[in-house]
């Protein structure tokens, strides 16, 4: 990739709401240069102060439920609001390459042209629930250009999703109208998370299979203990190609977001999460330590060979690795 700019002068960049300037900075976070980690730490690091204004949300659902077109149909109702809506589509990579498809762009459209909206699609990887390990950053990015909603979009429904939860304000995970099957087809974990389903498709043929499967979702949701003791989770109808329901989605996320807000959940909440993003931070730098460190790397084979034969216990040979990792360096 081109040399970054100066962080400051990206810095102003971001500030000033110049699109090129925040879609290079989140170029320079992503990057896993070391000499660009320098650069990034400093840039996020000069931005804080003007981070924490924006509506969180992560959003999730099973594959063909529609979250590109609901996110399209919600950002371009939030924009007609007067909001600046920033979408963060953590996007499947390749098994083969390790490049990000890079879909969910071209499925938005309209929003893509809306100069109220930016979309950033990013490569998974193989990070934990499809969530880029530099989501974070881009979205403290995305808050201090003035965005006011930031979304991320993530692969699809696992036990892993919970990364996108730590991340987040509020959680909304989308449903087909499938009744029942579609709720086999979702873990028991997942739906303790949402804050918000919305059955998606709620229209046409499908309008009285989505009814039906939303009263099952309203049920199954008051068996569950909710995340937040402030949030009531609720199950709501949306049809994005018409628009039906996306206004009352919107709604109930604003309200529960102030409900949040007002009891200081959402400060306590904010606090936990940058808490476990430093560790998570502490155990990636450890981990390339270990990979980079040259006494790690000599006695690495032997320790592998030892621990696949059986002699030797992966706890046992765990120790013996990290014995080995000089912290001076």
């Amino acid at each position: 990739m081109p040399a970054p700019t100066d962080p400051t002068a990206l810095a102003e960049g971001v500030r000033a709401g110049d699109r090129r300037s925040l879609a290079r900075a989140i170029t320079l976070v992503e990057s896993t240069r070391a000499d660009h980690r320098e650069q990034a730490d400093a840039l996020v690091s000069g931005l804080l102060p003007h981070t924490g204004g924006a509506v969180r949300l992560g959003i999730s659902g099973p594959p063909g439920v529609g979250k590109s077109t609901f996110i399209e149909a919600f950002g371009t109702h939030l924009t007609g609001l007067g909001h600046r809506v920033a979408v963060l589509a953590v996007d499947p990579s390749s098994s083969r390459s390790g490049g990000s498809i890079l879909g969910d762009k071209t499925r938005m459209e309209r929003l893509v042209r809306d100069p109220h909206a930016f979309i950033r699609p990013s490569p998974a990887g193989g990070e934990l629930g499809g969530v880029a390990r530099r989501t974070r950053e881009a979205m403290l990015l995305c808050e201090a250009a003035g965005f006011d909603v930031v979304l991320v979009e993530t692969v699809g429904v696992g036990q892993s999703e919970i990364a996108v939860a730590d991340l987040t304000d509020l959680f909304v995970l989308l449903a087909s109208p499938a009744g029942g099957d579609d709720l086999q087809g979702v873990k028991r974990g997942i739906m303790e998370l949402a804050d918000v389903v919305v059955v998606t498709k709620a229209d046409g043929e499908l309008a009285q299979a989505a009814a039906h499967a939303c009263a099952d979702i309203r049920r199954a949701l008051h068996l569950l203990r909710p995340r937040h003791t402030e949030v009531e989770p609720q199950a709501l109808l949306a049809s994005s190609p018409t628009g039906a329901g996306i206004a009352e989605a919107w709604d109930a996320i604003r309200t529960a977001h102030e409900a949040l807000a007002a009891s200081g959940g959402l400060a306590r909440q904010r606090a936990q999460q940058a808490r476990a993003w430093l560790w998570s931070e502490v155990q990636g730098a450890l981990e390339l330590m270990l990979r980079t460190d040259p006494d790690v790397a000599a006695a690495l084979p032997e320790v592998e060979a030892q621990v696949e034969a059986g002699s030797l216990t992966p706890s046992a040979g765990a120790r013996r690795i990290l014995g080995r990792l000089r912290l001076d360096r």
